[in-house]
């Protein structure tokens, strides 16, 4: 338990935890402000910007001060390395579901959770090479391309390269998602953030 423990404040998760569900406040709140309700579409801003943030959160979560203790520890460290950005990514999903509950078709909690999945995975394939840091980098300039530069796409194609822009129902999509969570998590478990200087 003291290791679990030790582990958590080393690698700031109750700070992320709060993060995440500041993150979840803001998107219900911001959901509320758009009447979703009247219009289900409303609802694309949240469901692709708000796993957004999660995941910059998640990615943060990722480094790691410790790195030379960390390969020279006795147990495998990949198991709690594949925990964390996963179990992170399954909170931070459900909790971003409750901005919009409903609809399930189109943008609601399937988007939600799709989305927060592949961003995370994302992020985590960007924390082995580029580091925790910056980590947000790349999902942030992938989601903000495809949110400005597609106009809801639906063919077969656009459904799997524009993954955070689709309903819910999706298949290409979700296949996309799950891939980008799939092997960014498993890539961070064997391999872990990329080291980086001391933080100051």
């Amino acid at each position: 338990m003291t290791g679990i423990l030790l582990y958590a404040r080393s690698r700031a998760l109750p700070a992320t935890l709060a993060a995440l569900a500041g993150t979840a406040a803001f998107a219900v709140w911001a959901a509320g402000r758009l009447d979703a309700w009247l219009d289900p579409d409303r609802r694309v801003p949240i469901v692709a910007l708000a796993p957004l943030l999660a995941a910059a959160v998640i990615g943060t979560s990722l480094y790691s001060a410790s790195d030379e203790l960390d390969r020279t520890a006795v147990r495998p460290w990949w198991p709690r390395r594949l925990a964390q950005p996963a179990g992170l990514a399954v909170l931070a999903a459900l909790l971003l579901s409750v901005a919009v509950l409903g609809h399930a078709e189109t943008f609601g909690p399937p988007a939600m959770i799709r989305n927060t999945l592949g961003c995370t995975g994302l992020t985590a394939a960007a924390a082995v090479l580029l580091g925790a840091r910056l980590s947000w980098l790349p999902a942030f300039g992938y989601v903000t391309a495809v949110y400005l530069g597609s106009a809801a796409p639906h063919g077969r194609a656009e459904t799997v390269w524009a993954w955070p822009m689709q309903p819910g129902g999706q298949p290409g999509a979700w296949a996309a998602a799950l891939a980008a969570f799939t092997l960014g998590t498993a890539l961070y478990a064997v391999r872990g953030a990329r080291p980086e200087g001391p933080r100051g």
